[in-house]
């Protein structure tokens, strides 16, 4: 079995606490460490005895009270594999394994499981054992969505080499997933990343996701702020510009953070962790950020956020965000992983009392309140698909559908080949799972909607194609109980033919209850789930109506449950709907 031990290590130890800043003393700290404290010994000697080498362990950057609390406590299985070995060590590993694997000096079988499945994940490197054993997913950091024509051709080179199963989705997070790379190999997709300024560490697992934010940025007429410079600066100072943050990567769960900068709250604050929502104060006029917190998706809980009654200036994100989660890795639940999320904090010690740590984490006392801001108007979310006009004269961007956020390597090469010809080189993608080309000159407008690529990913697609959103599916992800992206794409297309849709529907396709495809968020959502047809357990789906984006966003609420997810029985079924509720006609 390969271990630390065999592998040189090249992440020296560190000290354990963030900047030597220390929990500011309250209820909930109290209470997190009465249990801990009733433990009499000390944690150097639970460390011995346990026979625990920190040079390695996840607990290193933990203040000794959470480190304490996790060693005396009923730890869920992740925290016990993180106490043993941290994944910040697969920074280094994955590449010297990927060299010895290459080699024939280490082979598949001698790895450590832990290390395959669980820890890899800390380099954006997913094992999709259950489906294509042997080959990963490699997840990136992208901050906002925005890619260089330069980064897209290198994509596409990474993927090209493994046939069929290379290909790459657009994720919910405005992000790419990488599909069919394989262990030897990924030193040199890693290299790829890094020459064109891009890395995939601390993307999955315990660790702050891709910020999202606006994907028509210094665009957009209607914006308060540009949000590419906030997204990427809080990005390089959450992750050490990409080389990975070993103080902030044992969270008790990970963190979804988005800033929104328009009414039309392109990040899906709503459904983040941590939103940040651009206001003019009411009585400074300045720009700055009204925080919400904890909404989040799972098994078992599926929340909105909840104001956090906390307004903070552009140049405070920073800091914030570190200091929050800081607050998160040293508070947070580390027993039951089903209550580990921000949200379950925050309503344990109280929206104000959370602010209260987070600003003494700051140096600061406390933070202004809320500035509450009120519209004389209802405000409709924008569709950025189509062509804009943007707020520099004589410019547009163009939004291209990419149906399910499917891409292969010649759609990385043609999409490159676009933005370098028409725009300034550069394209967005966004959480929808389509495509922004940014500053095409309106002389050129005609003779970009003429290329083949405009061919596939339409500029004006259909009413359900245009708001289509699926998850990966049961084709690579071992959680899914559903095909979802193909079967999304042939059923929106069979009904595209069939009715005359009036106004966008957006229907979105998760293959299991973590929702990585948002089904709540859709006006349709479907949620892959056991069903029956002739006495007989087949896939299926749960459909969920009424789930609203934008300034008054909302969940949508189950409607069917158990539907098979054959054409035959779902495709009436969704017929049916798009009549009775959106207006739909049969052609």
């Amino acid at each position: 079995m390969i271990t630390t031990r065999t592998i040189p290590r090249t992440i020296p130890p560190r000290g354990r606490v963030s900047g030597g800043r220390h929990t500011p003393p309250s209820s909930r700290h109290a209470r997190l460490c009465q249990a801990a404290a009733e433990d009499t010994k000390t944690v150097a000697e639970l460390i011995e005895e346990q026979g625990i080498d920190m040079s390695i362990s996840g607990l290193r950057h933990l203040p000794e009270e959470t480190q304490h609390r996790i060693l005396t406590g009923k730890v869920n299985p992740f925290e016990k594999k993180k106490v043993k070995k941290g994944g910040d060590a697969m920074w280094t590993e994955v590449e010297e394994l990927a060299v010895l694997l290459r080699s024939g000096d280490v082979k598949w079988e001698d790895l450590d499981l832990d290390d395959v499945d669980v820890r890899m994940k800390w380099s954006g490197l997913f094992h999709r054992g259950k489906r294509t054993p042997g080959k990963f997913m490699q997840r990136l950091k992208v901050s906002q969505g925005v890619l260089s024509s330069e980064q897209l051709r290198a994509l596409g080179s990474i993927i090209a080499p493994y046939g069929a199963d290379g290909c790459a989705d657009i994720t919910t997070r405005a992000n790419i997933q990488l599909r069919g790379i394989e262990l030897d190999k990924a030193d040199k997709s890693m290299e790829a990343l890094r020459a064109v300024g891009l890395s995939s560490l601390m993307s999955g697992m315990d660790n702050i996701r891709n910020i999202t934010g606006s994907p028509i940025a210094g665009i957009d007429p209607e914006e308060l702020i540009d949000s590419r410079p906030l997204c990427q600066s809080l990005q390089d100072h959450i992750t050490n510009y990409g080389k990975g943050n070993a103080e902030l990567t044992n969270l008790p769960r990970k963190i979804n953070v988005g800033i929104s900068t328009s009414r039309d709250d392109f990040a899906h604050c709503h459904i983040n962790d941590v939103g940040l929502k651009a206001v003019l104060h009411p009585d400074t006029g300045e720009v700055g950020f009204n925080v919400e917190l904890g909404g989040y998706f799972s098994i078992k809980r599926n929340t909105m956020s909840i104001p956090g009654d906390t307004f903070i200036r552009p140049d405070q994100i920073n800091d914030y965000v570190r200091s929050l989660m800081e607050v998160f890795r040293d508070l947070g639940e580390r027993n039951d992983r089903q209550k580990a999320r921000l949200m379950w904090l925050v309503e344990a010690v109280g929206v104000k009392e959370f602010r209260k740590l987070v600003a003494q984490r700051m140096g600061l006392d406390d933070l202004p309140g809320e500035a509450h801001v009120s519209y004389p108007d209802v405000f409709a979310r924008r569709d950025i698909l189509g062509i804009h006009r943007q707020k520099q004269e004589g410019k547009y961007w163009v939004g291209a559908c990419i149906p399910a956020g499917r891409m292969f390597a010649k759609d990385f090469d043609d999409l490159a080949a676009v933005a370098d010809k028409y725009g300034d080189g550069s394209v967005r993608v966004t959480v929808e799972q389509n495509v922004v080309i940014p500053n095409v000159d309106e002389a050129d407008l005609d003779a970009l909607q003429k290329e083949e690529i405009f061919q596939r990913f339409e500029i004006f697609p259909g009413n359900i194609m245009a708001g289509l959103v699926s998850c990966t599916g049961s084709q690579f992800c071992g959680f899914a109980l559903v095909e979802t992206k193909n079967k999304a794409m042939e059923i929106t297309r069979k009904l595209e033919e069939q009715l005359e849709i009036p106004s966008l529907v957006r229907m979105h396709w998760t293959g299991c209850p973590n929702s990585c495809g948002q089904a709540q968020v859709g006006d349709i959502g479907l949620m892959g789930a056991p069903a029956k047809k002739d006495g007989k357990g087949v896939e299926g789906v749960r459909i969920f109506l009424g789930g609203a984006i934008g300034e008054n966003p909302a969940l949508a609420t189950e409607f069917e449950k158990a539907v098979p997810a054959t054409e035959e029985d779902l495709l009436p079924a969704l017929r049916k709907l798009l009549i009775e509720r959106f207006g739909a006609v049969e052609k």
